[in-house]
């Protein structure tokens, strides 16, 4: 990626979870970082996601998922990426993701796990190491 290019992020809250403070306090971090951040809003579906990803064509799509469903919702997520050709964006998820979990979602193609908590710098410079393009 050139120095040049900023970094687009999606913050998605795939779900039925209604709690989005924290999916927009990320946002706002990953903006004042330099960062473009477009923030789909809560209750996205897994082809919501997707085609916002189509269309946007990001570079990170962060999920914020605290209702447990991650083991549900990121692999159909993962795999519509997949079905659509798209595996070049840094897929990571946030919430509640217990350390059992993670190496599942892994498997699926999701890096990086951050908790409430997280200090917001960290996950910044997660993004910014971690992009595939």
């Amino acid at each position: 990626m050139s120095k040049d290019k900023i970094i687009k992020v999606l913050v998605c809250k795939p779900g039925l979870d209604g709690h989005d403070r924290g999916a927009k306090v990320l946002a706002r971090a990953l903006r004042d970082a330099g960062m473009e951040v477009i923030y789909t809003g809560i209750h996205q579906t897994p082809d919501d996601i997707v085609n916002t990803v189509i269309q946007e064509d990001p570079d990170a799509v962060m999920l914020s998922i605290l209702s447990g469903s991650h083991n549900a919702l990121c692999p159909i997520i993962m795999q519509k990426l997949k079905d659509q050709g798209i595996d070049d964006v840094l897929v990571a998820v946030g919430g509640i993701i217990p350390d059992e979990d993670k190496p599942f979602l892994e498997e699926q193609g999701l890096k990086g796990f951050y908790g409430p908590g997280t200090n917001l710098s960290t996950i910044v410079e997660f993004v910014k190491n971690n992009l595939k393009r």
